[in-house]
């Protein structure tokens, strides 16, 4: 009696646990990795607690290539670009095996000095069509990159 009990239980169990597949885009509470030579950036991912996404500035929420995300790290809120990401890319966008960011100020200047990941070339029409005259400057950004794609 127990032995039947058992067995139809198991079964019951096992018909309710469903999997989901893994998403691979960017979105609310994705881990991502810091690709510049920041200090905030650098003893983050040292002490193996990479920023996570806390909003993605469009109006679809998902981030893609070259969006400013706000970031969770070390308990303070950065600003960041995405400049890799490991979600299905229009062609000739390179695919990552992470999710790169590289952080920023308000006024669009990198907090780091050098990009260590090689970035793609799209990001540069990407970057200089959302900088304006008066606002922030995020060809800064192109300027410390040594590689691209």
């Amino acid at each position: 009696m127990l032995k039947t009990f058992l067995c139809n239980f198991s079964n019951n169990i096992s018909r309710s646990f469903h999997t989901s597949q893994c998403l691979n885009e960017v979105r609310l509470l994705s881990r991502l990795r810091v690709v510049d030579n920041s200090d905030i950036g650098k003893r983050a991912m040292a002490e193996g607690k990479p920023p996570k996404i806390i909003c993605v500035y469009n109006k679809q929420r998902v981030g893609l290539i070259g969006d400013r995300v706000l970031v969770a790290i070390k308990g303070q809120k950065k600003k960041g670009i995405l400049v890799g990401l490991k979600q299905t890319q229009k062609t000739k966008v390179p695919k990552f095996d992470s999710n790169n960011v590289v952080l920023i100020d308000d006024n669009g200047t990198p907090l780091g000095t050098r990009i260590h990941v090689p970035i793609p070339t799209i990001l540069r029409t990407i970057l200089k069509e959302r900088t304006h005259a008066k606002g922030a400057d995020y060809t800064k950004l192109l300027g410390i990159a040594t590689r691209f794609v």
